[in-house]
């Protein structure tokens, strides 16, 4: 499989969306590939995590995000579940269940409600080493390019603040990643 070919499948590879989605998955792909090898125990795909990496995002052509060049109707948060229907649809469901559950920290059906978000009413946790790993890698990366570290990386201290806002269970998830898979 070539994640760029499926991207391309959905994307003109002119548009400054494809450039963003490949520049973005890049980084959270070489990012979860080291965050891998600190779970190297628990056997965690690689192939499975770069491509997956490469195509978490891909739900962004139908969202209204004007920056990145897409014209959707739908919110930006919705990009997670909208990626699993474009994956599921092509006969990948393990590649939809990661673009699905990278939002945040994971987004359960009680903070759905909760915050009356525009998703389906359903847990979008992640839930396999691999969907952890992924989710856990992006936070580390705007798809603006705007990392507030010189390497444009977000601190775990930026990412935690910015997860506060949405409940002291996203902070303890990531907590927990950063102590399974950080430096």
């Amino acid at each position: 499989m070539d994640p760029l070919e499926i991207l391309a499948e959905f994307y003109d590879r002119n548009s400054r969306a494809f450039e963003i989605l490949v520049a973005h998955g890049r980084q959270v792909a070489q990012k979860a590939l080291v965050a891998a090898q600190k779970v190297a125990h628990l056997q965690p795909d690689l192939d499975f995590i770069h491509n997956a990496a490469l195509l978490h995002d891909i739900g962004i052509l139908h969202t209204a995000s004007p920056g990145f060049g897409c014209h959707g109707k739908y919110p930006y948060i919705c990009h997670g579940y909208l990626g699993r229907e474009l994956l599921d649809g092509i006969g990948l469901p393990q590649y939809g269940l990661i673009s699905e559950r990278h939002i945040g920290a994971g987004i359960s059906r009680d903070d759905i409600r909760k915050f009356k978000l525009p998703l389906p009413q359903r847990d979008m946790v992640p839930v396999s080493i691999e969907e952890q790993i992924i989710c856990y890698a992006d936070k580390f990366f705007s798809k603006n390019g705007q990392g507030r570290q010189p390497n444009g990386e977000n601190s775990v201290e930026q990412i935690t603040q910015s997860l506060r806002a949405h409940g002291q269970e996203q902070v303890t998830r990531f907590q927990e990643w950063v102590n399974l898979f950080g430096d």
